[in-house]
């Protein structure tokens, strides 16, 4: 209250008369607000301190003579609450509860007090100008409570959700080790600890962050989310859910990354090693970057692409007649001629019409691959390795792609 308030304007004695009458009358106060406080909210637990009293009594009593010590002493401000009220906010992340009950308990609370304030005043012929001030007094007071709730809800509901994220890190490895035998039991327990109840089947992504400081996608609790270390990992439980690719979808806008195939519980390393591989592609240019991608989509090159050496091997012994065609540029063109033939299977129509060129142009192509390859173009086994490498070829950005 400002020095110049009707409050201050009151005559000191008449004030401590207020505050002693007050101060007599703060135990059978503290036990009516409790009782009400009963009535209006009968499913409430009251936890009991040392002494057998319930907390919340002995809350109302510190709360009303913190109040009253205030008035006396002219304080501008309300002053700090015992840590008990942070206790109350706390209590409530427990009890799986919002802060919208304390918050109408307090209110509760200070309604009846400030009757009593009003009864005690008209006693002691305290002037309504003054009152009025000592009920706004009495409003910031209800603030400086809620704000200590508020601050014992937060500090609870942060370490709750940082326990849990430790817990779901722990169950992510365990959930992404090799597994010589069936997990599920010892899995179990784990998964209860973070409600995450066991799938059938499983999908890994891993994930690249589209800045250092980015904000984990809003996949939903369903979705185990583990975003330590460089490339953060995420568990989809029945990846082919009906609406779960959707869900992805829009989680993952400014993300990309790959998602495994999906596989038994057992096997979630598995789907792990598949997601790592395509990351790895997508870091070196090999795969596009910009979206979750599914590695069942990109199986060709997933599976040439890290066999590049052996590729490359192949690839020596079985295009080294390129190298007889009178320049690279010639040998590019067959070498796009061959894969084209190898792929359709068809005659010089088909061949033309994928490469885009005239018929003549193909049936010359092919004479020459014919003299270059002769009896391997008719073997299953040679066509196969060719097709293999040329596609590989194809994969690196050597050859063109066929038009869609």
């Amino acid at each position: 209250m400002a020095a110049s308030s009707a409050w201050h304007d009151v005559p000191r004695e008449r004030i401590q008369r207020f505050a002693d009458r007050a101060l007599e009358q703060v135990p059978d106060l503290a036990q009516d607000i409790l009782a009400a406080i009963r009535r209006e909210y009968p499913g409430l637990a009251f936890i009991a301190d040392e002494s057998g009293e319930p907390k919340a009594l002995v809350a109302i009593r510190h709360a009303l003579e913190l109040f009253l010590e205030q008035m006396t002493t002219g304080s501008d401000r309300p002053r700090a609450l015992p840590e008990m009220f942070q206790d109350f906010g706390r209590g409530e992340v427990t009890q799986g509860r919002s802060l919208d009950s304390l918050q109408g308990i307090y209110r509760l609370g200070v309604r009846l007090s400030w009757r009593r304030m009003a009864e005690i005043g008209q006693q002691v012929d305290i002037p309504p100008a003054a009152m009025y001030e000592l009920a706004e007094s009495a409003f910031e007071y209800l603030d400086v409570m809620v704000a200590q709730s508020v601050r014992g809800y937060a500090e609870a509901v942060a370490r709750q959700a940082g326990e849990r994220l430790r817990l779901q890190r722990q169950l992510v490895e365990l959930l992404l080790a090799e597994h010589r035998t069936d997990p599920s039991a010892f899995l179990a327990d784990r998964a209860a600890g973070v409600g995450w109840q066991l799938p059938e089947k499983v999908a890994v992504a891993v994930l690249l962050r589209p800045a250092p400081e980015a904000v984990a996608p809003a996949v939903g609790v369903e979705v185990l989310l583990d975003m330590e270390g460089e490339h953060p990992r995420m568990v989809v439980p029945d990846p082919e859910a009906p609406g779960r690719a959707e869900l992805l979808h829009r989680a993952m806008a400014n993300w990309s990354g790959a998602i495994g195939p999906s596989v038994p519980l057992a096997e979630a390393a598995t789907s792990l090693r598949w997601a790592e591989t395509a990351v790895g592609m997508i870091e070196q240019g090999l795969l596009p970057q910009g979206r979750l991608l599914h590695c069942g989509e990109h199986v060709e090159a997933l599976v040439l692409l890290p066999a590049g050496e052996l590729i490359d091997e192949l690839a020596r012994r079985r295009l080294a007649q390129l190298d007889e065609c009178g320049g690279p540029a010639h040998a590019h063109r067959l070498a796009e001629t061959l894969l084209a033939w190898l792929e359709t299977r068809g005659g010089t129509p088909e061949v033309a019409a994928r490469l885009g060129v005239h018929p003549q142009t193909v049936r010359y192509r092919l004479r020459q691959l014919r003299e270059l390859w002769g009896e391997d173009l008719d073997d299953p086994d040679r066509r196969f390795e060719l097709e293999l490498v040329l596609r590989a070829r194809r994969l690196r950005g050597d050859l063109v792609p066929p038009p869609d």
